[in-house]
């Protein structure tokens, strides 16, 4: 047994498809020691790496004025199925520095050819987004983290199914209708999506031919614009029997916010799931303060809203994430020394608690062991 953790440690980090293939990396780690494996894997591949899952990026093609779909090649080690409506992490060096995001994929689930496609809305506050969208050019390498997240469909499938969406939240579902179109399974589904207008509308020209070739499927697009946001006290007239439907809904924090109270209210919270892009933030902010990063030796001082994870990343410190939404736990860490506050909910962490570092700001001072 210690000869097999000797062997995987220097591998231990990376997502592997199977648990055996980071004993090779392992191995070829310490074979090529002093210098990196990836110093010889490179030379063969870029894409071969024993230290991390890697990918390039094979084309980048525009979908609206602020969206693009970039497709992926992936490397040694990446999985080769996954549900539609999971996400990636996505690692691309700008400026000398990684910046890592997740990402819904669109791509239905299973690594065809070993490429898979993220689609990414471009915005004012997104760098690594707005790069992505902008500026990445096929042939670049990045790095990947496996696929993860809650949100797919179940098997069996349901025989009746709610999609509410809204913006780039129909990026995970796209997986999960591609998926289902191109199996011959699309069950009864009515899918509500919301954007500014019509020509905002991401995949719009293949909702519309899915609307017409698919049966099953059945498309109302709103235009926020001229017709105002969707009301789901209309679901009603829209939908008779959206109470006997499982509902996945994805979008922005007040179309989630309103979806959950609106089935609360009706006692059928159990029939809906949600997807969340964004922090659901509330008014209790930190106080601000110095965050440390004891190993990394870096040290930064932050206002009461940013993140202990964006900071990390800011830094060039290697943080663990995954959802980055505070669901998923990948990014819990201890607290060595000092006081952090939850942003969701305001209460305080001290030192020898476990925190998530992407709802977490730091509240006078903090170290964490990174």
């Amino acid at each position: 047994m210690n000869l097999l953790k000797w062997s995987q440690r220097p591998a231990v980090g990376v997502d592997a498809k199977r648990p055996e293939h980071n004993i090779v990396r392992g191995l070829v780690a310490r074979a090529t020691t002093p210098l990196l494996p990836d110093d010889y894997l490179h030379l063969i591949n870029p894409l071969w790496s024993a230290r991390e899952l890697r990918g390039r990026v094979v084309a980048v093609k525009r979908e609206t004025e602020d969206t693009a779909t970039v497709r992926i090649q992936t490397g040694w080690g990446f999985p080769e199925t996954y549900k539609p409506g999971q996400y990636v992490g996505i690692g691309l060096q700008v400026g000398g520095r990684w910046h890592w995001r997740s990402y819904s994929l669109t791509s239905i689930g299973e690594t065809t050819a070993k490429t898979i496609s993220i689609t990414v809305k471009a915005t004012p506050d997104g760098f690594l987004s707005t790069h992505l969208v902008e500026g990445v050019t096929p042939g670049t390498i990045i790095r990947l983290a496996a696929p993860k997240g809650d949100f797919f469909l179940p098997e069996p499938l349901p025989s009746k199914i709610l999609f509410v969406t809204a913006g780039s939240g129909i990026t995970p579902v796209m997986s999960m209708l591609r998926s289902l179109a191109k199996r011959s399974q699309m069950p009864d589904v009515v899918h509500i999506h919301s954007a500014p207008t019509l020509d905002d509308v991401i995949f719009r020209d293949e909702l519309e031919r899915m609307q017409s070739g698919v049966d099953g499927y059945h498309l109302r697009l709103q235009a926020t614009r001229s017709d105002g946001k969707f009301d789901l006290a209309a679901l009603d007239a829209h939908v008779p029997d959206w109470r006997e439907r499982q509902c996945w809904s994805c979008g922005p924090v007040t179309l989630l916010d309103d979806m959950e109270k609106h089935y609360e209210s009706n006692g059928l919270r159990g029939l809906l799931h949600i997807e969340r892009f964004a922090i659901a933030r509330t008014d209790h902010g930190g106080e601000g303060g110095t965050v440390t990063f004891g190993k990394s030796g870096r040290t930064a001082e932050l206002d009461g809203a940013t993140t202990l994870l964006e900071a990390g990343e800011d830094l060039g410190v290697q943080m663990p994430f995954g959802c980055r939404m505070g669901i998923c736990q990948t990014c819990v860490v201890q607290l060595t020394a000092g006081y952090t506050r939850d942003l969701r909910t305001g209460e305080e962490h001290r030192e020898g608690d476990r925190i998530q570092t992407c709802v977490s700001a730091v509240a006078g001072a903090c170290t964490i062991d990174l």
